[in-house]
């Protein structure tokens, strides 16, 4: 019986580290995914950045530079580029 409760102990520790986690970013990316719209600026599983021109049918056409518009599988957009702030400069003299 013991033997038996230690390999319960252990598959629900494994669920809890290992599974739970995975779903829940498995969700977030999903989200990320189905709130995508023209406009967006994005980053492909490939590591390009661009512009979302449009969406049609499981596709992306994204802009990668002007008068360059690509199109990609809507599963290859990793994430939505977000604009990071500059870190303050410290005041004093250059070392």
């Amino acid at each position: 019986m013991g033997g038996f409760l230690i390999i319960l102990v252990v598959l629900a520790a494994f669920w809890l580290l290992a599974v739970l986690p995975r779903r829940r970013r498995m969700q977030s990316h999903q989200a990320m995914q189905d709130s995508l719209e023209p406009g967006n600026e994005v980053i492909t599983a490939g590591g390009l950045h661009g512009r979302i021109r449009s969406l049609e049918n499981g596709e992306v056409r994204l802009e990668i530079a002007e008068n360059v518009v690509v199109t990609v599988d809507r599963r290859a957009i990793a994430a939505v580029a977000r604009e990071v702030p500059a870190p303050p400069e410290e005041a004093g003299e250059p070392s």
